[in-house]
C-alpha cells in the first residue's frame, strides 16, 4: 500500500468512526439523557464557583496555572482516549474531547483553588495537591466508574490517573513559577 492509499484508508475509517460516535451520542449521551446533564453540570458548576472564589489580586497568575492544568490534562486525555486506555463514555458533543468537562473545569478549578489557598496561606502546595489528586482519582473517578461514566482498559486504573494528575499539576506549577520569575524585574 502506498502513502496515498494509506491516507484514503485513514480518511474512510475516520469518517466511519465519526459516524459511529455521533450515532452513539444521539442514542446514549444526548440532551435527553441524565448523563448529558451531569456532564454539563460538571462543566458549569466549578466555573461558577471559581467566579466567586478567585482572588482577583492574583487572578492572572491563578488563571495561568489553571490554563496550564487544562491544556496539559486535555493533551493527556486525548492520548488516553485515543488509545482507549481511559475513556469517558458520556460527553457534551462528539467533536470536543470526551473529558471536556473534567479537563476544562473540574480539574483546573479544583487545582486553581488549591493553588490560591496555598499561595495566600503559605501552605505546602505539593502536599495539598497530593490530597486533592487522591480525592479526584480515588474518590470522584471511582464514583464516575461506578456510575458507568468512564471505562478503563488494558490495565489502566485509578492509581495511574492519580500519578498522571500529579505529573500534570506539578508541571503546571513549575511552569507558573518559571513564568513568574521571567516577569520579575531586577
Amino acid at each position: 500500500m502506498d502513502k496515498n492509499q494509506f491516507w484514503i484508508d485513514i480518511y474512510e475509517r475516520s469518517l466511519g468512526l465519526d459516524s459511529s460516535l455521533i450515532s452513539y451520542w444521539k442514542e446514549f449521551s444526548s440532551i435527553d439523557s441524565w448523563q448529558f446533564w451531569f456532564v454539563v453540570l460538571l462543566l458549569i458548576t466549578p466555573l461558577f464557583i471559581l467566579y466567586f472564589a478567585i482572588d482577583r489580586t492574583k487572578m492572572f497568575e491563578i488563571l495561568f496555572f489553571g490554563l496550564s492544568v487544562h491544556m496539559l490534562w486535555t493533551y493527556v486525555d486525548i492520548v488516553l482516549g485515543s488509545s482507549t486506555l481511559f475513556v469517558h463514555q458520556y460527553f457534551i458533543i462528539p467533536i470536543l474531547p470526551f473529558a471536556f468537562s473534567i479537563t476544562s473545569s473540574v480539574l483546573p478549578v479544583g487545582f486553581m483553588l488549591v493553588y490560591q489557598y496555598c499561595l495566600n496561606h503559605n501552605k505546602n502546595f505539593y502536599i495539598y495537591t497530593i490530597l486533592l489528586s487522591a480525592v479526584f482519582s480515588f474518590g470522584f473517578l471511582s464514583l464516575e466508574r461506578l456510575m458507568g461514566l468512564v471505562d478503563f482498559n488494558r490495565g489502566m486504573n485509578e492509581i495511574y490517573v492519580f500519578l498522571l494528575d500529579l505529573g500534570v499539576v506539578y508541571l503546571s506549577y513549575w511552569l507558573t513559577i518559571f513564568i513568574k520569575k521571567l516577569g520579575v524585574s531586577n
